[in-house]
C-alpha cells in the first residue's frame, strides 16, 4: 500500500487534469454554483472564485455542492461563503424572476416596472438583463410574445380566439404587432404561410455559390455551398410555408452587395435582418454578433457569455441552426482547444473567413 507521500503526486495529477481545477486557478466566478472544492489540510470548502490562497492540488477534493462537501466533513469558508448564494447566482435568480414576470404579465411590463421589482436602476437592470440572457428586456418580451402568438394561432379555432389567448386586449394591436412578429399576417400563418413572400437569388462569391433570401422584414437567409440547387433545396426546407419568388435584376444588386460582404467579413453589413428562432437561439445569435471580427470564442465561452454555462451543446445546436451566414458570425466559434469544427458550410470556408478577418 502506498504511503500518503507516494499518493500525493498521483492525486495532484488527477486534480490538475480535471477542468474544474482551471476554474479554481482562474478564480472563475462563472463557475460558482456549479461545484465547490474542499481542502483536506484545513477542512474548509470554497467556491471556485474564492480569493483565498490557492491550495496545493493534491490537497483538493471536488464536490457537487455545499451539502456534499459538508457530508464529507468540510466546513464553509468564511471569506467566500460557499453555503450561500453568490452574487452571480443572486443576479441570475433576479433576472429569472423578471423573465417569469414578463412571460406571465397580461401586458408587457415597462423597464421602470421591472427595475422597481428588482430594486435596481433602469440602466443597471437593462445592462444586467442583457448580460445574463443575451437579450434586452424588450427583445426577450418580443421573442416570448412571438412564441405565444404562434402557439395561440396553432391551437385556436379562430383568429379572434387566438388574439384573446395571446393576451392582446384589442384586435387592432394584435394585427399591428403580429405581422412584424411572425413575418406574415395571422391569416397567412394559419393557412400554412403560403402567402408569405420571400425573394431569393443565387450568385457567386469567393467561397463558392451564395444564396440570399429576403422577406418583407429583411434578409432571412444567407446560404453558402458548391451546388446552387442544393442551396435552393435548403431554402425550401427552411421556409416550407413561404412563397419563394426568384429575384429580378434589381434584386441581384443586393446579392452582389452581400457577396461583397462575405468576401470582406471584417466590414459590418448594414442591412436589416429577419432573424427567426427560439428565445434561446436568438440569445446565442445576438451574442455571436458581439464577437469582433478576427476574434473567436469557444462554445463553452459563448455559453458563459449568455449566462447558460451548462448549455454548451444547446449553444452548438443554435450555431448549427443559423441560416444567416457571416452576418450572424457562427464561424467565430471554435473548439476549446482552438480547433475548427461544426461549421455547416464547411471547415475550409470557416478557415477562409477567419483568415480574411485576421488579414492572413
Amino acid at each position: 500500500m502506498k504511503s500518503p507521500e507516494q499518493q500525493a503526486p498521483q492525486q495532484a495529477q488527477i486534480i490538475c487534469s480535471d477542468p474544474r481545477w482551471r476554474a479554481v486557478l482562474n478564480r472563475d466566478g462563472s463557475a460558482d454554483g456549479r461545484f465547490v472544492y474542499g481542502v483536506v489540510t484545513t477542512g474548509i470548502y470554497c467556491r471556485p472564485s474564492c480569493p483565498s490562497r490557492t491550495a496545493l492540488p493534491e490537497n483538493v477534493r471536488f464536490h457537487a455542492d455545499a451539502n456534499a462537501a459538508e457530508r464529507a466533513g468540510f466546513r464553509p469558508c468564511k471569506r467566500c461563503h460557499p453555503d450561500q448564494a453568490s452574487a452571480q447566482e443572486r443576479q441570475r435568480n433576479t433576472i429569472a424572476a423578471l423573465c417569469r414576470m414578463i412571460e406571465t404579465a397580461p401586458q408587457l411590463p415597462t423597464l421602470e416596472e421591472l427595475a422597481a421589482r428588482a430594486g435596481l436602476s433602469c440602466h443597471h437592470l437593462h445592462r444586467l438583463f442583457k448580460q445574463v440572457t443575451g437579450l434586452t428586456p424588450r427583445q426577450y418580451a418580443k421573442a416570448h410574445q412571438a412564441r405565444r402568438l404562434r402557439d395561440a394561432l396553432d391551437q385556436s379555432e379562430t383568429i379572434t380566439d387566438a388574439f384573446n389567448a395571446a393576451g392582446y386586449g384589442s384586435s387592432g394591436r394584435f394585427y399591428a404587432e403580429s405581422t412584424q412578429l411572425l413575418g406574415m399576417t395571422p391569416s397567412s400563418y394559419r393557412a400554412g404561410g403560403d402567402a408569405a413572400r420571400i425573394q431569393f437569388a443565387v450568385g457567386d462569391c469567393s467561397l463558392g455559390a451564395i444564396l440570399v433570401a429576403q422577406s418583407d422584414l429583411g434578409i432571412c437567409a444567407i446560404l453558402l455551398g458548391d451546388d446552387p440547387s442544393a442551396l435552393l433545396q435548403d431554402l425550401q426546407r427552411r421556409f416550407a410555408r413561404a412563397r419563394l419568388v426568384p429575384g429580378d435584376s434589381d434584386y441581384m444588386q443586393l446579392v452582389a452587395l452581400v457577396a461583397g460582404f462575405v468576401d470582406n467579413p471584417a466590414v459590418a453589413m448594414d442591412l436589416p435582418l429577419d432573424i427567426r428562432g427560439t428565445v434561446f437561439q436568438q440569445r446565442v445569435w445576438l451574442a455571436l454578433r458581439d464577437i469582433p471580427p478576427g476574434e473567436t470564442l469557444s462554445y463553452a465561452q459563448l455559453a458563459q457569455r449568455i449566462g447558460s454555462p451548462r448549455a454548451v451543446r444547446a449553444v452548438a445546436g443554435a450555431c448549427a441552426a443559423n441560416a444567416i451566414a457571416v452576418a450572424i458570425p457562427c464561424h467565430r466559434v471554435v473548439r476549446s482547444d482552438g480547433g475548427l469544427s461544426g461549421y455547416r458550410w464547411g471547415i475550409e470556408r470557416k478557415r477562409a473567413l477567419l483568415d480574411s478577418e485576421r488579414g492572413a
